[in-house]
């Protein structure tokens, strides 16, 4: 990262505990364009930009407030030298809680040993490819020296900020799923980072949910009315619906599915955040078993929160063309015929199901991802967006294998009430009238389109 740092500007690193001030003046020349003995924001980012050390805006804005003590909007020398000394003394902290030995060196096993202890995992070799980033002299151990010149300028001040560090700006992938809601820090959560984070997500989960909504009403047709005829099949389905409502109709539903998802993240970020406090002692560090039960938790919370928009989409999807005008006059629609409790018909079977989908899903991806970085990485830590896209969409298969049984039934229970001459049956009723009638593959009904939008849109 700071190669040019190691190159000119620290050759007098040997040095620097006669004459400090020497390796700290050259740099504040290189920064100070103009040579007006102070450096501005746009000075800071010019240089560093200039010396190879593109950090990004926040990054860059942050070093600049940390320094500017009077806050005049300019850093002088004595600002600057502050900060960078100061910053080091941080460093200093965080390379000694890796040097578990003591011997002056950080080692992959070192690395491997402090993540595990913030309840994260990583194997030895991919610990080993972290070393590789940072050492400059391909011993695969880090000294102070090679320690502080890669981090002189990133503003992280801890271990924990240089572990998000590697996830988020290297690109490294820790052990989190995506069944589990992003953790960010206190000032990504201040600066207003975590919710520009949440609306980038939130806009690629609407662009991905109305690319696969076809696919998705195709599913839903197929849980409720397969049952009526076996030969209805992909094909079948589609154009039936074009018959009945046109291009249009392959859509019907999808309002809901989009409108859903900005509350449904929300109340799972807050949910998250509660869990995690609830589930540790104050100051203990969150593990990967609390993680996933947090997350979990988190995710039937906002289930619960947002179910009625559940039962609703699945009405539009099933509903023929006229007979609900919009999302308002469904609702009113339901509400006047067949009361509140309507809006949570299948939900115990939803709930069920978020455990072992979490769960499986959660366990295969995390297997296939050491698996492939483990056998296969050799020059980053980072396994790619397609090894990545590859293990999710594989790990979701599995989950929804587990777990699609209760999803069918809950989508008939939300649909039951649409369904002329059907009884009113419970969940257990409802899989004993499945499996005596159609048998066990009745359960898997709508499977195929469900695993056709796996890839483009990893959400059920």
């Amino acid at each position: 990262m700071l190669r040019w740092l190691r190159g000119f500007v620290l050759p007098t690193a040997a040095c620097q505990e006669a004459e400090p001030p020497t390796r700290y003046e050259t740099l504040f020349q290189a920064l100070d364009r103009n040579g007006d003995g102070v450096v501005d924001i746009g000075e800071l980012q010019e240089g560093l930009r200039n010396l190879g050390i593109p950090l990004g805006q926040d990054a860059e804005e942050k070093i600049f407030t940390t320094g500017d003590v009077n806050k005049d909007g300019k850093l002088d020398f004595e600002e600057f030298m502050k900060y960078l000394k100061d910053h080091e003394k941080k460093m200093k902290l965080a390379f000694k809680s890796l040097d578990k030995n003591n011997d002056g060196k950080i080692e992959a096993s070192e690395i491997v040993q402090s993540l595990q202890t913030l309840g994260l995992t990583i194997s030895e070799q991919q610990a080993e490819l972290i070393l590789q980033s940072i050492d400059a002299d391909g011993t695969m151990t880090v000294d102070w020296n090679e320690w502080r010149d890669y981090f002189l300028f990133n503003p992280v001040t801890d271990i924990e900020e240089i572990i998000r560090f590697w996830k988020h700006s290297t690109g490294i992938d820790i052990g989190d799923s995506l069944t589990i809601p992003d953790e960010f820090t206190e000032d990504e959560k201040k600066s207003g980072q975590w919710w520009r984070q949440l609306l980038a997500g939130g806009i690629a989960g609407a662009v991905s949910r109305t690319s696969t909504a076809p696919l998705d009403r195709l599913k839903i047709m197929m849980q409720v009315h397969g049952s009526k005829s076996d030969k209805m099949n992909i094909f079948g389905g589609f154009r039936q619906m074009v018959k009945e409502g046109g291009i249009r109709s392959l859509w019907r539903g999808n309002g809901t599915n989009v409108i859903k998802i900005a509350p449904e993240t929300a109340v799972k970020f807050w949910a998250y955040e509660q869990y995690k406090k609830l589930l540790t002692e104050e100051g203990q560090k969150i593990g990967t078993f609390e993680r996933f039960i947090s997350g979990s938790m988190a995710g039937a919370t906002a289930q619960t929160f947002i179910y009625p928009m559940e039962v609703m989409k699945t009405r539009l999807a099933v509903g023929k063309t006229g007979q609900y005008s919009g999302i308002y006059d469904c609702a009113k629609k339901i509400l006047k015929h067949e009361g509140l409790g309507a809006f949570y018909k299948g939900y115990v079977p939803n709930l069920l199901g978020i455990i072992p989908y979490a769960g499986i899903d959660l366990a295969v991806y995390e297997l296939l991802k050491s698996y492939w970085l483990d056998n296969f990485a050799k020059d980053s830590v980072n396994p790619g967006v397609m090894v990545l896209l590859g293990c999710g969409a594989l790990s979701s298969t599995c989950g929804q294998l587990a777990s699609y049984p209760l999803a069918l039934v809950r989508t008939r229970m939300q649909a039951q009430a649409m369904l002329e001459g059907s009884p009113q049956l419970n969940m257990v009723g409802l899989f004993r009238r499945i499996i005596s009638k159609e048998g066990i593959p009745g359960l898997y009904r709508g499977i195929t389109p469900n695993f056709m939008k796996v890839l483009p849109a990893r959400d059920n």
